[in-house]
């Protein structure tokens, strides 16, 4: 340990004021000898992050843009984990950004750099982030494209020899195969249908080696607040089935985009129940030596399943703007879910006598009973009034059934936050009115520190924004304005859509136009591929749906940020839940969602003091005015009147 700090500790010294004089001499000296900027707000922020790390508390670390917050929680978690030997955890707002932290231009290299530092840091993705051997072999039988079969032929000898695994391999990560669009991903990589349990290749899989090998970090373990989130839920699950859990015992997390948490957290508690898993289930189960009773329940159950998932289908309704479908709970629904339910009781009660018989393999049987009583326990939830967000997901005629809780306070503060370590959440708009109360309470969080820098950057000099109005529906001209603007400045531009719908649209809209530019649109190739281009190509476009927040391009790369359309929240499940709740839904949901995305959005231009640019915020002719008011009160800089061409 004591070779690993970077600074000398005895042992009659203390950590933390010995750590306190090590931040001084790195902020005051060490990083701007190395060409650093001196920020008074990122060493304002230092101090009074020392406060959670020593106390092993909660921490609201509201900082602006610019303030390097990034290499402040950095430097604090590295020592930390040091310290204690045991790993920091970095939870970013989604999987997008992971790779941010490590791209060669990222903060973790610099400091490498600046202060000689090796740091062991590695990335703890989701499942859906990795090849699924399983889709892939099936692919390649029925498939001639051949981006497939060179990925199979590519795959680690060991995969489909019979020579063991010597040593760790990385393969397998959506990261290796940029060229693939999302859609080609989605016929390879793992998703909740494959049953990992029983896979035949697990134990030669990328994603199950790849865990293996970031358990064992020395310094730092990257992942996504929905990872973090599975990992808490799933632990004692995963233990039990004789399983580690997903991330190793860790010293402290830094929540980087905190106010994004509560999602994440009740996306984790979310209960899947997909047609096809039932399914696999029983068809395996039916390929043993059970009793006739028992294939007659499993028989009935089959069709039962289909007949549930026919009406779910027939009663639920498309939401523009998103891939959930709003389920009308009607007579037939109820009626066939709760049928599905008894017979699934019936099977459960027939598989105990099955047990006693010792014709089923026993770690067989134990799945397919876990796997019954979670769908018993989600249709229950689902047949119930209960307060809970319910939807269908229809891709390729695979349909799931989705049960999201609505609360999560009582959850997160019993299985999170009463662990006496180090929380800190990391966020530009991490306040509401000054206040951390808000995203406190809907964490379950009773005691915590708060801090709030504001950005060192001078907007009026440096930054213009623009707002021009057009009729609502126009978006031919809106595609015309965006493009114009681009080639005013030969690309150097991000486009920021707030639907699927308006970045095809846009996408369409350029095929046939001759451009002096490359336009990378996310969806065509692996993300943090797409960012890494369009950063070291100065002259190209980059036009994204999901990165509002966390992404960090400084210098002449990026001299337009283009936000297409407000970004309203869509008119989902999970939003028309929200909006029941309140007593006035467009100014206590979706008007503070929209603000805040805005605000995070303009935040991407400016990200060091030489950076100059101008902001396009797209906005109806016939828009509200009170909407037009609240815009203009979070804008870092006035526009001008001849700019204002809204409800004239």
């Amino acid at each position: 340990m004591q070779n690993r700090i970077p600074f000398e500790l005895s042992k009659t010294e203390s950590f933390f004021e010995k750590l306190g004089e090590w931040i001084g001499d790195v902020f005051y000296d060490r990083l701007p000898e190395a060409g650093f900027e001196l920020r008074d707000e990122q060493i304002y922020m230092a101090f009074q992050l020392e406060k959670a790390f020593k106390e092993k508390t909660v921490m609201f670390a509201e900082a602006g843009v610019g303030t390097g917050k990034t290499i402040v929680y950095l430097l604090y978690a590295i020592c930390y984990a040091r310290y204690t030997n045991q790993p920091a955890i970095i939870a970013c707002a989604d999987e997008t950004l992971i790779e941010q932290l490590v791209k060669k231009e990222g903060d973790i290299a610099k400091i490498e750099k600046a202060l000689s530092l090796h740091i062991d840091v590695r990335l703890a993705k989701s499942r859906d982030q990795y090849l699924c051997l399983n889709k892939l072999d099936k692919l390649i039988t029925s498939s001639d494209e051949e981006a497939f079969h060179i990925i199979h032929d590519r795959l680690p000898e060991f995969i489909h020899g019979s020579q063991s695994l010597q040593t760790f391999e990385k393969y397998g990560d959506r990261k290796d195969y940029p060229e693939l669009t999302d859609e080609q991903w989605a016929k390879i990589g793992w998703d909740s249908l494959e049953d990992c349990f029983t896979c035949e290749n697990r134990h030669r899989c990328g994603q199950t080696l790849h865990r293996d090998w970031y358990r064992h970090s020395k310094d730092l373990i990257i992942c996504s607040h929905d990872f973090y989130m599975e990992h808490i839920w799933t632990k004692e699950s995963r233990k039990r089935e004789g399983q580690l859990p997903l991330l190793p015992e860790h010293s402290c997390v830094v929540f980087d985009e905190g106010h994004l948490l509560e999602f994440a957290s009740q996306k984790a508690l979310t209960y899947r129940f997909s047609e096809r898993i039932l399914e696999i289930l029983l068809t395996k189960l039916m390929a043993n030596d059970v009793r006739e009773n028992t294939l007659y329940t499993i028989e009935d159950l089959l069709i039962q399943n289909e007949q549930f998932f026919y009406e779910l289908k027939q009663s639920a309704y498309f939401n523009e703007g998103s891939d959930k479908l709003t389920i009308e709970k009607n007579a037939a629904v109820i009626a066939n879910g709760k049928q599905l339910h008894s017979l699934i009781n019936t099977l459960e009660e027939e598989l105990v006598f099955e047990s006693e018989m010792y014709t089923i393999n026993e770690y067989e049987l134990k799945i397919v009973e876990e796997y019954l009583e979670q769908i018993s326990y989600s249709l229950s939830l689902f047949l119930k009034e209960l307060t809970g967000i319910t939807w269908l997901e229809d891709y390729e005629g695979e349909r799931t059934l989705v049960i999201m809780p609505r609360l999560v306070q009582e959850i997160m503060k019993e299985e999170v936050f009463s662990i006496r370590k180090p929380y800190i959440f990391s966020s530009a708009t991490l306040s509401e009115n000054k206040s951390f109360d808000y995203i406190a309470h809907s964490l379950g969080i009773e005691h915590y520190l708060s801090c709030q820098v504001a950005s060192p950057f001078d907007y009026e000099e440096n930054m213009m924004i623009k707002m021009p109005a057009f009729a609502h529906g126009a978006l031919s001209e809106k595609c015309l304005y965006t493009l114009e603007q681009i080639r005013r400045t030969d690309g150097r531009a991000l486009v920021l859509f707030s639907t699927p719908t308006e970045l095809t649209a846009f996408k369409l809209f350029c095929q046939e136009k001759e451009l002096s530019f490359p336009i990378y649109y996310e969806g065509d190739a692996e993300i943090s591929t797409l960012v890494s281009q369009f950063q070291n190509e100065v002259d190209s476009v980059l036009c994204s749906l999901h990165l509002w927040e966390g992404l960090d391009i400084p210098g002449q790369s990026l001299e337009n940020v283009i936000i297409f359309s407000l970004p309203f929240p869509p008119n989902d499940p999970v939003f028309t839940a929200k909006r029941n709740a309140v007593s006035n839904p467009f100014f206590e949901v979706d008007l503070p969602y929209m603000l805040l995305r805005l605000r995070q959005g303009i935040g991407r231009l400016i990200r060091t003091h030489e950076d100059k640019g101008i902001v396009h915020i797209l906005i109806n002719k016939e828009e509200d005015r009170q909407v037009i008011e609240a815009v203009l009160s979070i804008l870092p800089v006035k526009i001008s009147t001849e700019q204002r061409e809204w409800n004239r």
